[in-house]
């Protein structure tokens, strides 16, 4: 999805009043807020929808009676230590979800993030956003799909850092160590036309 900050200066009250009278409205935009600063989200192309339904419909099946559940694209997520909101791609949460308040909108606990990269957004995902996921202590892993290539990297948190994998080949498995599920790639990529390569 392409982002745009919007530089007025809201408070997280103001920002969740906004965006809970917005959500009726099929127009509205999105948005996520960063200690104080809107940025504004907007549509993805079908490529990025159909991974992004891919790999929740994947997880979904491989997790049913785990005791976790899986979200995509309007789970608002909190982080209440930098006074940001974000809507993840995909997340998962299992045990016990955790919410702001009594609305169930904004979730404090994921434990998987997956953000599906767009040209607009692909360095704020690998820099800022993943910077502002790590401060959920809940967060075990941070997946990043591309669109335009068969290529998916894993941040997975160890003790005292976060290690690195990629998967760029279609019979690769992509585990995900926090919830002891695989997905192939073969299946997140499942109709996804690539552009040519033009090198």
């Amino acid at each position: 999805m392409a982002i745009s900050a919007v530089q007025t200066y809201l408070s997280p009250e103001e920002y969740i009043t906004l965006e809970r009278k917005a959500i009726p409205d099929a127009n509205t935009v999105r948005s996520e807020y960063v200690n104080g600063s809107i940025i504004t989200m907007s549509g993805a192309s079908f490529s990025h929808n159909l991974i992004t339904s891919n790999v929740s419909g994947e997880l979904r099946t491989r997790l049913k009676g785990s005791g976790c559940a899986v979200f995509a694209n309007d789970m608002r997520i909190s982080i209440p230590s930098i006074n940001s909101y974000f809507y993840p791609d995909v997340g998962v949460v299992c045990d016990e979800p955790q919410f702001v308040d009594d609305v169930f909108d904004t979730l404090l606990n994921p434990i998987v993030l997956v953000e599906v990269l767009s040209p607009s957004t692909e360095a704020y995902d690998r820099g800022k956003k993943f910077s502002h996921y790590r401060q959920l202590e809940s967060l075990k892993e941070y997946i990043i799909v591309s669109q335009d290539k068969v290529y998916i990297e894993r941040y997975l948190r160890k003790p005292d850092e976060w290690s690195y994998t990629s998967f760029h080949e279609l019979d690769d498995v992509l585990s995900l160590t926090s919830i002891q599920c695989e997905l192939p790639l073969q299946e997140i990529y499942e109709r996804v036309t690539f552009p040519e390569n033009k090198d």
